[in-house]
């Protein structure tokens, strides 16, 4: 099923989780991920089942001043 992550196609199998979308992306903690503009905390990860066309965004923390 083809989902996006930042803006970018992926395509992930079935039933693919949150977990599984990441891991294919490649993201590297840290980071924060919402699924269609509501954030999922990173324990709900591996148990949020994602659907096609979803849209996942994957945030990295700034910082500085």
């Amino acid at each position: 099923m083809d989902i996006q992550i930042n803006q970018q196609a992926l395509t992930v199998p079935e039933q693919a989780t949150v977990a599984d979308a990441l891991a294919a992306f490649g993201a590297q903690p840290p980071f924060a991920v919402a699924v269609n503009g509501a954030f999922v905390a990173r324990a709900r990860h591996a148990a949020h089942v994602l659907n096609a066309g979803d849209r996942v965004d994957v945030v990295r923390p700034v910082t500085g001043g």
